[in-house]
């Protein structure tokens, strides 16, 4: 054998080419799962953003319900004009809650129901649905002002106040306005006081080592303030206060119920009595219903709601606690001049 031929020849027998051409098929196969690899990141992406365009489809449709919703609810039905019910009928006003600003029981929202259904010819009597413990006197004698002028410029119209679980302090302050009170035999009637509350932190400061620095101009300026003991001077005055305010209401029960009430020292000292027990005191004038006055005292059996309600939005508000917390602050705070 020659020397050439000895020789290994590359290509055929050469040790190396076989391993050159595994490390080219091993290339390709990783290039092939490189490719697998990006087309299935492209893909999912894809997929994504298909799903990010429908949520964002749904919730951009969701929030054009939800403000079509709220357009809805926020129309007041009285924007349509309760003045176009042609059919004879007694108006109802629901009197509910604590009276006070910013609530349902506002003076606000009874006075402007009380003058559309005053002013709708189609409203032949009224009653005022009770169901109060009472609340501010200003508010209160807001209401009765406002019932006493209405009811000189429309003699014909007669209002009722029907007292259902309770009708108390300046809930009652309301009814002496109407021209004949009813209440269920078990209703709680009267309570007619004046209450101012509040609460004393000296002594907890003192455990506390906390000093109160109040800074006036006008002696009386920090006035009961609940930092600070008692003064009898400034008690005694705010009494005078409290009986003041409790002699203007005796006076509107005794300008609203006249001969009706009984002679009974009891009657303004605060107590409250049941409806059977306040029929007798003269407090009411009968037992009976909503449904029952307007079908057998007033005569117009058909009863349509004239009450002017707050707002879907206020009451979300006030369901999230904002008002819950500001009334707690202000009951901490201050002392409330109350009818009750």
């Amino acid at each position: 054998m020659s020397e050439w031929d000895s020789e290994p020849k590359p290509g055929w027998n050469s040790p190396t080419a076989p391993s050159e051409k595994s490390s080219g098929g091993s290339g390709e196969k990783a290039k092939a799962k490189e490719w697998r690899l990006i087309e299935k990141l492209v893909m999912s992406m894809q997929a994504e953003q298909r799903r990010s365009r429908r949520w964002g489809i749904f919730f951009k449709l969701l929030t054009f319900v939800y403000l079509f919703a709220l357009f809805f609810m926020l129309k007041s039905p009285f924007e349509e004009g309760l003045s176009g019910v042609a059919t004879d009928h007694t108006a109802v006003i629901e009197v509910s809650g604590p009276i006070a600003a910013e609530t349902e029981a506002s003076a606000d929202n009874i006075i402007a129901a009380l003058r559309e259904a005053f002013e709708n010819p189609a409203a032949k009597a009224i009653v005022l649905r009770i169901n109060s413990p009472g609340g501010s006197p200003v508010q209160s004698g807001y209401v009765n002002d406002e019932m006493e002028r209405l009811r000189e410029n429309y003699p014909d119209k007669q209002v009722y106040a029907v007292i259902m679980d309770i009708g108390a302090s300046g809930a009652y302050y309301i009814a002496v306005g109407a021209d004949q009170i009813y209440a269920d035999k078990a209703s709680l009637v009267g309570s007619i006081g004046v209450v101012s509350g509040g609460f004393g932190f000296t002594g907890i400061m003192d455990k506390l080592g906390i000093e109160r620095r109040l800074y006036t101009a006008g002696e009386n300026k920090g006035f009961l303030d609940p930092f600070q003991p008692e003064e009898q001077e400034e008690v005694a005055f705010w009494k005078d206060v409290l009986a003041n305010t409790h002699q203007q209401f005796i006076d509107q029960v005794r300008e609203g119920r006249g001969d009706r009430l009984a002679d009974d020292e009891r009657l303004f000292s605060g107590l409250l009595w049941t409806g059977e027990q306040a029929m007798g005191l003269g407090l009411v004038d009968g037992l009976g219903s909503t449904g029952y006055v307007a079908r057998e005292v007033a005569g117009y059996p058909e009863t349509v709601d004239y009450t002017r309600r707050a707002s879907p939005f206020q009451d979300i508000v006030d369901r999230f606690g904002v008002a819950l917390g500001s009334g707690a602050a202000e009951e901490l705070i201050q002392s409330r001049l109350e009818l009750r």
